[in-house]
């Protein structure tokens, strides 16, 4: 059975309480192809709740941008597993490279957060990319093997399927710089090809690998039509509806 596409928007730091209700109600009134493209929107934490309520009978997904992998405690400024269930939140974003970058994150937290999220009933978005330093200097294979352990050591195959890995090579995150369909595909073949290794044969055509880095309308379809590309976690596109709503189309002209 072919892997759907999915159109998956992270908002980062965009977008307050009135602004987001606003987008989700244009966004609604569109004729989303939900049939073919499953969509899905990652919103700050603020307009978790909101953005679930109005899409509490819309077939889009709601994700957060993170999580801390304990249950509670002495974490000022953190959000737990089971706040996200509390607002009906289905997926999170886990390992982004702004959240590598700029917080510290690991791959050892990476993976533990994955855990964490597997266990609350919460399908962790996984993001994996490597840097231009890294790229420049042959190290692509080892950078992505290296989060993938970090992410997936603890996860069982049959968890797998709960799980989307998104292929973001940092330097075109926000850069207006997207990597070239070759590129793209050379690693989610490499990808599909670990988890082969490490979870049996099939386990990588099972699983959904989106790319994320700059895509949107002007460039989509060039990416989308090549079967590893499941999809986009889109950044900058997702924030305006009309953009977002013509990715959704392309990713369902190329089903």
């Amino acid at each position: 059975m072919p892997r759907k596409k999915v159109i998956a928007g992270n908002w980062k730091m965009h977008k307050t309480v009135q602004e987001s209700e606003q987008f989700v109600k244009n966004l609604i009134s569109k004729s989303l192809n939900t049939q073919k493209v499953g969509v899905i929107l990652c919103v700050p934490f603020t307009s978790l709740f909101q953005t679930s309520k109005l899409l509490s009978d819309a077939p889009v997904g709601v994700g957060a941008q993170n999580m801390h992998w304990e249950e509670q405690g002495a974490f000022t400024g953190e959000i737990s597993p089971g706040m996200l269930n509390a607002v009906d939140c289905e997926y999170v974003i886990l390992g982004h490279s702004e959240r590598r970058q700029y917080y510290t994150e690991t791959d050892e937290t990476v993976g533990k957060k994955v855990q964490s999220a597997l266990a609350h009933d919460l399908k962790p978005i996984v993001c994996i990319g490597e840097s231009l330093e890294q790229r420049e200097a042959g190290q692509v294979e080892e950078v992505l093997d290296r989060q993938l352990r970090g992410a997936m050591d603890q996860v069982e195959a049959n968890e797998l399927e709960r799980i989307t890995l998104a292929y973001e090579p940092v330097w075109a995150i926000g850069t207006g710089v997207n990597a070239t369909p070759e590129q793209a595909v050379e690693s989610h073949r490499f990808i599909r090809a670990w988890l082969d290794e490490a979870f049996g044969e099939g386990s990588g055509a099972a699983m959904t690998v989106l790319y994320g880095g700059s895509m949107k309308p002007a460039n989509a379809e060039t990416l989308l039509v090549h079967d590893d590309i499941d999809g986009g976690l889109i950044g900058g596109a997702s924030l305006k509806e009309d953009a977002f709503a013509e990715l959704v189309s392309i990713a369902a002209k190329v089903s």
